[in-house]
């Protein structure tokens, strides 16, 4: 169970300000399409107004500054990453998957990516982004948060990959290099001969000398560092060019339904998403994370997409298995799943670890209905739905039933409505890179985000 909160960076004008702005789509006392319409007229509310609204959300945030160039070992890394002469079919790159045209998440809206030796193996999991795991913490069973007066318990928090079995970006590198359903290097062996083929091999022996492709174990250390330094160093990785760092910034200002959005994201009582998805700046004003690094288990549908679920005895239960074995049968964390952030949620074609849903806005109607509609989300049997279906029986008593938005019974009334749906997905909206060509920037095309060259963007206003 995760705590609820109120963000720590709000004063009580900001408070005030967000909650105010909530009432207007959540007051029962006349019509949804009155309450939006006064929304919208929001936009002529006065400029003293104007200037209270700004001043309540802007905020002080420490954006990164460009890099002069990338070190050796990063510019190997993006070499690397572009190289598909490390993949046993000499056909796919990190970037197949990780595609810097799309955030660096998946290039298209299939649930799970092909691979292996010829290309028609399917993994089992979505594609995550690489983007913002900068502040990644190492993982933990047992993580508190620092309360007022004493720490709260947070559970799991953090690692790498889906079930944060990685500890380390250049841990996380190896991954698809050998798994079968991925680059399918049978092992570290087979990874260093494609390295000794590949036509970066002269310049992975500038960097780690000659004897480097000597052992494979440090081969593939090697070639983790690499890729981990790129991931780093490169802005493309982390440009903060989104609508909502240039409203941080004060270089932009949300529209009175990104505002509504952003209110419904922030209550406790509606979207409740700020309480995982923290939307503050964190240490020395890094920018927002939108996300807590922790676990969770939320009970998504089995994906019939996932040609391993056609196997009735095979669930993925995350961090208890089966890719990670040093908590199997630990039951409490069966079902559980890194909380992803949410920049650039709205540009992605999958959602959730199994990549069930393929619109922001199914998935967030799944949030909210998912326990007040179960037909409408689960296959049925003997005439009732059959919740949490993607779990075995005695492990779905883990998901979530006690936070917002997930805390509705069969025939309640959802925590949103189709019209708040709409607004938060305005708001989330605004988290897609693109917006500036700078961190934190004003509006204008962001140009060379992406670190192949190509422009990555609309600068969408």
């Amino acid at each position: 169970m995760r705590h609820l909160l109120i963000p720590r960076w709000m004063s009580a004008t900001t408070i005030t300000l967000v909650v105010a702005v909530a009432c207007i789509g959540s007051t029962r006392s006349f019509s949804h399409d009155t309450a939006h319409a006064d929304i919208r007229a929001a936009s002529t509310i006065p400029a003293a107004a104007d200037a209270t609204q700004d001043a309540a959300i802007r905020r002080w945030v420490r954006y990164p500054p460009a890099p002069p160039g990338l070190s050796a070992q990063a510019e190997l890394g993006r070499l690397l990453f572009f190289d598909t002469a490390l993949s046993a079919s000499r056909q796919m790159s990190c970037a197949s998957c990780h595609s810097p045209d799309h955030a660096y998440g998946p290039p298209n809206g299939r649930a799970v990516q092909l691979g292996g030796p010829d290309l028609r193996h399917a993994g089992a999991r979505a594609v995550p982004s690489l983007r913002y795991l900068d502040g990644t913490p190492q993982f933990s069973l047992h993580a508190y948060m620092p309360g007022s007066e004493d720490a709260e318990y947070e559970g799991p928090t953090g690692g790498f990959t889906w079930d944060g079995a990685a500890a380390s970006r250049q841990q996380q590198a190896a991954v698809p290099l050998l798994n079968p359903d991925e680059m399918a290097n049978a092992d570290p062996a087979a990874v260093m001969a494609a390295m000794r083929r590949s036509a970066n091999a002269s310049a992975f022996i500038r960097v780690f000398g000659a004897d480097s492709l000597d052992d494979p174990a440090t081969a593939l250390a090697d070639i983790g560092a690499a890729l981990a330094a790129f991931q780093t160093e490169d802005p493309s990785f982390h440009p903060y060019t989104s609508k909502f760092d240039a409203v941080m910034s004060g270089h932009a200002r949300f529209t009175p339904q990104e505002l509504h959005g952003y209110a419904l994201f922030n209550d406790p009582r509606k979207g409740n998403c700020a309480s995982c998805h923290i939307d503050r700046p964190g240490p020395g004003g890094r920018p927002a994370a939108f996300t807590d690094y922790g676990y969770a288990a939320l009970g998504v549908p089995r994906n019939p997409a996932i040609p391993a679920n056609r196997d009735p005895r095979y669930y993925d239960m995350g961090l208890c298995g089966p890719y990670r074995h040093d908590l199997a049968g630990q039951a409490p964390y069966c079902g559980m799943f890194k909380t992803p952030t949410l920049r650039n949620t709205a540009a992605r074609q999958v959602f959730f670890h199994n990549g069930y849903f393929h619109t922001l806005s199914e998935a967030l109607h799944f949030y909210v209905e998912r326990d007040t509609d179960p037909r409408k989300w689960y296959p049925a049997a003997h005439g009732k739905p059959i919740a949490y279906d993607d779990l075995p029986p005695r492990y779905r008593g883990n998901v979530d039933r006690s936070d917002p938005p997930m805390d509705r019974a069969k025939g309640d009334r959802p925590a949103l409505d189709a019209l708040e749906i709409d607004d938060m997905t305005a708001f989330l909206e605004t988290l897609d890179d693109g917006y500036s060509a700078s961190a934190g920037g004003p509006p204008g095309y962001a140009a060379g985000a992406a670190a192949d060259g190509s422009r990555e963007g609309s600068g969408r206003k």
